[in-house]
């Protein structure tokens, strides 16, 4: 993630949110996989802990531009890791569903819907500051569906699917309210929450 994040930095110096959303989008994929692997909490946590530490130092002193350097100001990439790490604290193993489904909607959908936003011409309106639009809306209500439904298909689970459009409905209220990056940790906490709610009544 990180190599191919340099090396779109070095091919579209002027594309500076692109090189920041592959390491968004690819970071999404790694819970699944130790989800699969059965990664146990006590290797999985103090691994998030150390990549929080690590991000944030990049955050602080610019060590990988290619991660941070955006054109506004953003605590975007330290919430997203410090979610992870709080989903696994208070979620895995027992309800690694819930993690995966927060951080896949943060890391597909708003990633996606970042991308898709700026380079889709819309009708768009400013919240807090942030600009929105219909393309990047859509696309974040859509593969927050498809990645809900998938995976309450894989965990077999019987909820009715009217809950999955309203924990759609509230990752895309929640991505609305992006200043300073903070639907990196909005969004995902919500929908992990949501998720566990949906499953356990």
């Amino acid at each position: 993630m990180l190599s191919a994040a340099v090396v779109c930095r070095v091919r579209w110096p002027n594309q500076r949110e692109l090189s920041r959303k592959i390491v968004h989008i690819g970071t999404g994929p790694v819970i699944p996989l130790a989800w699969w692997l059965g990664i146990p909490s006590d290797w999985a946590i103090p691994m998030a802990i150390l990549i929080t530490i690590v991000i944030l130092i990049n955050h602080r002193w610019r060590l990988l531009p290619a991660i941070e350097d955006v054109n506004r100001h953003s605590y975007g990439t330290v919430a997203y890791a410090l979610t992870i790490t709080l989903l696994l604290i208070f979620f895995w193993p027992e309800n690694a569903a819930a993690v995966c489904s927060g951080v896949l909607v943060m890391a597909f959908g708003d990633g996606l819907a970042g991308l898709i936003g700026r380079k889709v011409r819309s009708p768009n309106w400013l919240i807090w500051g942030q600009r929105k639009s219909i393309a990047g809306t859509l696309t974040m209500a859509v593969i927050t569906l498809i990645i809900l439904f998938t995976l309450s298909l894989l965990i077999d689970a019987s909820f009715h699917p009217l809950r999955i459009f309203a924990v759609t409905g509230l990752a895309v209220g929640l991505e609305q309210l992006s200043r300073w990056g903070i639907d990196n940790l909005t969004v995902p906490m919500g929908v992990a929450v949501a998720w566990s709610w949906m499953t356990a009544i």
